[in-house]
């Protein structure tokens, strides 16, 4: 069954439980996701850092790895588009599709960690020339429709993000260089693009109009009926005769490596389903991210994909002192009326000072409403929460903070 032919439900029914009798849980007693007995796990090969853009997924990968690494594990993460600063902060300014070593790291467990940056356009380039002839590929690759195709086509950083996943896999497996692969998806529109992404470009590439551009390649001399010839002749009208030529070229190149790409899709897709690999959702404590965190939840349970738990990032943390809101604010209504009352010393800082604690109390419960909404619809799912951090990370330090919070539970 290839990957077009493939249809998930996209009714996104609630989560019923999950079978894990072939899978390794790492909960605690609380139901709490047990981050270091994830990354304690030899059998787990690939975490895969998935989610709505904007969530903190590449700093949460880079954590992971790190920690997994100064933990004893072999490690490469493969990160996409990292801060500048993040990247430097690993020693990794030259990044590219290679891993590369990540220096000051520690090594007193054994472990190791390399890091690697997702080139979209080298990995499909890549993917041609292992499945091409060198003449065929250098047509390919030449042709000013796979340049357009391979740079920006809608699914095209995600179906790459999957194909970089197999190679490094793959890699791992034969050469033993690496036993865990850490995975941060692309910062799609949709959580849902990064498993969509095979199914869509294989649907592009199968479609009615490529088949159409096929035609004269594949069939007799039979087939370059009167109606095709006016369809072309249209679409030389439409779009000049050398574009459509250029289009024919690359359609017709590009089938001869097209099996090949179904082939992959086919295999990572199994790859992301075995036991082996974990899915770990992660999301800010806002609706839209939880929203989309519930998708993301919903659709690993309907295509058999093993779930680790779900990692709400950026969580605001309790103001110092046992007043709540509602005593804060009410404070704030005495400090009003003593200044009224002609009592104004302090009072207007005072007044603000309390007035902050209130919202960022206010706050927290608000995070806490929305972290139990999302637990109640899906009890099954193991959670952690990240408290926010004062500043950004840009340096080892920074990720070794983050990965101690990941791990602690409450």
């Amino acid at each position: 069954m290839t990957m077009a032919s493939r249809k998930p439900s996209r009714k996104h029914s609630r989560v019923g439980p999950q079978d894990t009798s072939t899978r390794p849980t790492h909960t605690t007693s609380a139901g709490e996701l047990d981050v270091d007995a994830l990354l304690d796990d030899r059998a787990t090969r690939i975490i895969v850092c998935c989610g709505s853009g904007g969530v903190g997924k590449t700093t949460t990968s880079a954590a992971l790895a790190l920690r997994a690494a100064e933990r004893g594990r072999k490690v490469v993460v493969l990160t996409i588009d990292p801060a500048r600063r993040l990247a430097q902060s690993m020693g990794i300014e030259e990044l590219d599709n290679t891993p590369r070593p990540v220096t000051d790291v520690g090594h007193e467990a054994g472990g190791s960690l390399s890091a690697m940056m997702l080139d979209m356009k080298r990995t499909f380039d890549e993917v041609v020339e292992s499945q091409a002839t060198p003449e065929k590929a250098q047509q390919i690759l030449a042709n000013p429709f796979y340049i357009a195709l391979s740079s920006s086509f809608a699914g095209t950083q995600e179906y790459m993000a999957m194909e970089k996943l197999g190679q490094i896999h793959a890699d791992a497996e034969r050469t033993g260089t690496y036993d865990l692969v850490v995975v941060d998806t692309p910062p799609s529109r949709s959580a849902l693009d990064f498993l969509d992404a095979p199914e869509r470009l294989s649907s592009f590439l199968d479609g009615r109009f490529i088949r159409l551009m096929l035609a004269p390649a594949r069939g007799p001399a039979k087939l370059m009926t009167a109606g095709f010839g006016l369809v072309t002749g249209a679409l030389a009208k439409v779009l000049g005769t050398q574009v459509l030529r250029d289009l024919q070229t690359f359609v017709t190149a590009l089938d001869t490596v097209f099996g090949g790409f179904r082939q992959r899709a086919q295999k990572t897709y199994a790859l992301l389903q075995a036991p082996g690999t974990a899915f770990i959702v992660v999301a800010a404590p806002e609706p839209d991210a939880l929203r989309e965190a519930a998708y993301f939840v919903e659709r690993l349970s309907e295509d058999d994909m093993p779930l680790a738990g779900l990692l709400v990032n950026r969580a605001s943390t309790a103001p110092r002192g046992d007043l709540n809101a509602d005593e804060a604010m009410a404070a704030v209504e005495r400090l009003r009326r003593s200044g009224a009352a002609g009592d104004t010393t302090g009072s207007s800082t005072t007044a603000g000072l309390l007035r902050l604690h209130a919202d960022q109390q206010r706050m927290v419960e608000r995070e806490a409403r929305l972290r139990e909404r999302f637990a109640a619809a899906h009890p099954q799912v193991p959670t952690t929460t990240v408290p926010a951090l004062a500043g950004d990370v840009h340096d080892l330090d920074g990720l070794r903070r983050v990965g101690e919070l990941l791990a602690e539970t409450a």
